[in-house]
Order: C-alpha cells, then structure tokens, then sequence
C-alpha cells in the first residue's frame, strides 16, 4: 500500500472520521484501516521476506541440524548432500515433504553458519622482515624448445617488493637456489618465510610441520624462520598470490622467447626492478621508501654460498644406470650392482661412490626422455674389453674420422687412444679431447697421452683452429714447450 495513503489512514482517525467513512473515501477495506489505525510503532522495518514455516519438515529439523553439525568433523568429499540427508529422512524417518523443502533448509542453514564469526576474510598487517613464498605455472621458449616451468615468487607484504625466478621444478633443490637468487638481489635475508603446503619445502598436518631435509638446512645457513599456511586459503598470504598473476601479465605476456634459463631470469629480474620502482604499497607511500624500513629487519647473508643439491641414493644396473625423479643417469658399466649417491641440483646431477669418488657429472634433465650419459663414463669400460668399441653408444659423441681411425686399430691402439682421450678430458673437456686425437690419427699415428693433453689444452683455449689435417712436425715443439704453430 502506497505510503501516502497510510499516513491518511491515521490522520483520519485522529482526526475522528469513522473508520467505514475512512475505509469508503480511500476505497480500502475495512481491516486494511483497521490494521493502520491501530499500529503503535510506524519505524521502518528491514525489507527482508517472511520466514517460511515447513510444518512437514517441523519435528525433523532438529535431526537435520545434527547431521550437519556433525558434518563439520567429517572429511569435504564425505559430508551429507541435501538430496543424501533427503533419502536418510524417508528411509530413517517416515518423512513425507517435498525435496525441496529439504533443499531450502539445508542452504539456509550453511549460509547462517558462513555468516558466522568464524569466516571470512580478516585484513592481515605484515611486520617489515617478512616474505611470503608462492609458485605459478608458465611457459617460454629456451633455445628453440617450448617449455613448462615454475615461476617462483617472493614479496615483502610490508613494502609490496614483487620478486620472481623461473625455475624447471619445484622441488626442494630448485626451490632453495630460487630464494637464495631472490636473496642476492635484495642484499639481505627475510626473518620469516611464509609458505604452504604446496611447495617442497613442508608441509603441515594436523597442526604439525614436517619439513624437508634440503630446506631445514636452508633455513639453518640463512637463519631465517618458516610458517605454514593452507595452500586453498589465498586470504593467509594474499600478497604473493596476488604477485604471481600480476608478474606473469606483466612480465611473460607475451611468451618469452630467450636463449638459456639464465637470460630469461635477468629479463625477469630487470622487469621485477621497474615494476616495484613505480610501485606504491598499502599505506600510500613509494614501495621503496617502505622497502628501506624491511631490508632494515632483515639478516645479512652468510659469507659463504648455499649448495642446493639433494642426496639421493640409488643402486645402479646391469649397465650402470641410476634412476632418479623417474629419469635415468649414467653411471658407467664400470659401477653396475653398485649403490650410489646421487646430488641433484637444478642445473646438474653429481654421482658418488663410496668415500666421496666422484663418478660422473651430468646435465639435469626433466621429464620422459633418454638416459643421460657423460660418453667418458663409458671409456673405461671399453679400455677393458677394446673390442666393445664397434658396438659402443660412446661412437656417436666422437668425430666420424676418430671413430673410423679407431676402428682401423688393433686392440692395443683403441685402448691407449681411449685412455688418452680419457685423460685430456678431465682438463679440457671430452670434445677437445676427441678433436686433438682425431689430428694425431689423421697424422697417420696412434694417440698418446702427452701429445692429446697438450694439443687438447690448445684446442681447448682456442690457440689451434678448426678440425683439418695436422703438421706432426710441430708435435715435438709441443712437448718441449715450443711455441710452433699447429695448423
């Protein structure tokens, strides 16, 4: 009814009209005047429906309200549904109502208790000294290859300083050469980290934290603290989820096309360093005028550099592989039925043998693919059984004329040739090796280790040229110490 004509109503009837008159000359009924002449209180009620009444659900609703209370312990995937309290209620009950009476219950109820003072959102003030910890998902193009990676993000919640590093894992060795770069750029280390349980550094269950070998010890070097939150509660450490999609728009859109890893985290730092210099944070100010008051909280890093590498131990096969992160390694026939140790480091791999031998250090690769081998971890064994050389994998990393010079050899040459090739490198790298006996071979003589190691020292420095025939009339110079050119 019109506001207008309620006032009228009661100005009516102060005024002494009968209320039949009242009720003829605004065209009302009688109880609608009856109704507004007698109200004592006219303030303004809050426009929200009248509850509905649910006589069918009445004497159930207290068994419903136990059901879902009792909920609240029980994992999410196994709580009752309102069609699963519905059945439970004509099954257990006799009830006879509809489903959807049910249904609207079962949603107001769960909506007063999200009301509750137990949820939402809670503003979160950051002491200056704190970082939290996040990863992203992104893709780049590394050397003409599309790859998947890990954008790693830390902030400063106090001074809104963003910083991100790309990384090929998560893993705890990746994720502890991340921050320790990310540290190197602020000059200084967080007092508290703010992590969840998604990364590799620890988890928490039930209010305890179990935290990884590799990033206790991380914690210990860079003396700084960890907390853990829930990695679907973004509200805890809303900072850095934020971070991660603001970096990634504005830092890898487009896809990122780049030579190495390494040139894509300097293209990264160079744009974290514009984007925080036109940042402001929360309370107005420049980020860094604020970022002065956080670097001021946080500890000096330690003199000496972290090794980010995991220990693994693994037992090598038949033919000397190890099998690390679902991805094989090559250890060398020389250590099969043998137990390793295995570094894994984002960039490489380190295999150990027993007393601290190192065995061979490879290239860390990622994902499905072939093994991953060293070729001088196979020289040994051919330098036992030279004859095992027709048929090595080791003849495709060496030069085609090397290998065909090889083949021509009698038992005794391949193996001193192989020795010597195994000796250059340990100086000068496999390749130079193979280049400089690939120049004696061509010279029409079986390799040694003298003439190798020196003409592969050269290769190796960039004193000898490209892969033609050689002068052997310089190779006695070259062992005398003679300063003669080699062609």
């Amino acid at each position: 009814m019109p506001l207008d004509t309620r006032n009228d109503i009661r100005s009516m009837d102060a005024d002494g009209v009968p209320r039949a008159e009242i009720a003829r000359r605004l065209r009302v009924s009688r109880n609608t005047v009856a109704k507004y002449a007698d109200m004592e209180d006219m303030s303004p009620a809050a426009p929200v429906p009248a509850r509905r009444e649910r006589p069918a659900l009445g004497e159930h609703a207290g068994w419903v309200e136990s059901v879902l209370e009792a909920d609240l312990g029980a994992p999410r995937k196994q709580r009752h549904t309102a069609r699963r309290i519905y059945d439970r209620l004509v099954e257990e009950r006799g009830y006879a109502g509809s489903y959807s009476t049910v249904q609207r219950f079962v949603r107001e109820w769960r909506l007063a208790r999200s009301a509750g003072a137990g949820e939402g959102y809670l503003e979160l003030e950051w002491a200056p000294g704190t970082c939290q910890v996040d990863f992203g998902n992104f893709r780049a193009v590394v050397a003409g290859e599309e790859l998947t990676l890990k954008l790693l993000v830390a902030t400063l919640p106090h001074s809104n300083d963003r910083q991100c590093f790309a990384l090929r894992s998560q893993r705890s060795e990746c994720l502890c050469a991340g921050l320790a770069a990310i540290f190197s750029r602020w000059g200084r280390a967080p007092r508290v980290l703010v992590l969840d349980n998604a990364t590799e550094a620890g988890r928490m269950v039930r209010g305890e934290v179990t935290e990884s070998g590799l990033f206790s010890l991380f914690r210990g070097h860079y003396r700084v603290e960890s907390r853990y939150c829930n990695p679907y509660s973004g509200n805890e450490k809303g900072s850095v989820e934020n971070a991660v999609g603001y970096l990634r728009r504005n830092l890898l859109v487009p896809v990122p096309r780049v030579g190495s890893l390494a040139e894509l985290n300097a293209l990264l730092a160079e744009g974290c360093a514009r984007l925080n210099a036109a940042a402001g944070c929360r309370d107005g100010r420049a980020s860094a005028e604020a970022l002065r008051e956080d670097l001021a909280e946080m500890r000096a890093l330690p003199g000496a550099a972290f090794d980010a590498v995991r220990w693994v131990r693994a037992r090598a096969d038949k033919r000397g592989y190890v099998e690390v992160d679902g991805r094989e390694y090559v250890a060398g026939p020389a250590w099969h039925g043998r137990e390793l140790l295995v570094g894994m480091r984002p960039d490489s791999v380190e295999i150990v043998a027993d007393r601290g031998r190192r065995v061979a250090v490879l290239p860390r690769a990622y994902g499905a693919g072939p093994a991953v081998r060293n070729p001088l971890s196979l020289v040994p064994a051919i330098v036992a059984r030279p004859r095992a050389f027709g048929e090595s994998t080791i003849r495709r990393d060496m030069p085609e004329g090397l290998v065909e010079g090889i083949d021509r050899m009698d038992a005794a040459g391949r193996r001193q040739t192989l020795r010597s090739i195994a000796r250059a490198s340990a100086a000068s790298g496999f390749d130079a090796a193979c280049r400089a006996a690939l120049r004696v071979v061509e010279g029409g003589r079986v390799p040694d280790d003298a003439t190798v190691d020196v003409l592969a020292r050269r290769i190796a420095s960039g004193a000898l040229g490209g892969e033609g025939g050689a002068d052997l009339s310089v190779y006695d110079g070259f062992l005398r110490g003679g300063e003669a050119d080699a062609r």
